[in-house]
């Protein structure tokens, strides 16, 4: 068995799942079941729709990709950084879709990347380890 089939988790069922991280830990491993075309703009829909149903459930869970106002959100933490605009009205999908073009890579590749900088930096979670040997930087050039 290769060490990449040894490092891959089986996919998990929806009732396995306590937050919205796990979720984006599932759309990671399969992100072309979860989302069409590997388009951020989709996954971003589908987070909208996270959000709503929390809040129509009366569910409490920090959500931190759609919070007005709030300081420690992934898009207020991404506005800024290297290659990203200091803020942006097309939001964090857009933007990061237009970096990777810039950057020739997979947005939804250098999503993720940026997701686990957000989450060690604001969670002080480690991000959950990788088939690959050698963790890559997000290249975002400006």
């Amino acid at each position: 068995m290769t060490e990449t089939a040894k490092a891959r988790r089986a996919p998990r069922q929806l009732g396995e799942l306590h937050d919205v991280y796990a979720f984006l830990e599932e759309v990671r491993l399969r992100p072309g079941m979860w989302v069409r075309g590997s388009s951020l703009q989709h996954l971003h829909s589908m987070l909208l729709g996270y959000r709503v149903a929390l809040g129509v459930h009366g569910i409490e869970e920090p959500f931190d990709f759609w919070s007005p106002g709030n300081q420690c959100s992934f898009s207020e933490w991404l506005w800024g950084r290297p290659g990203m605009p200091n803020a942006s009205s097309l939001g964090w999908a857009t933007e990061i879709e237009r970096a990777a073009e810039k950057a020739d890579r997979s947005a939804m590749e250098m999503f993720f990347e940026l997701l686990d900088q957000f989450r060690t930096t604001h969670h002080d979670v480690q991000p959950p380890h990788r088939a690959a040997p050698e963790t890559q930087q997000p290249t975002v050039t400006a």
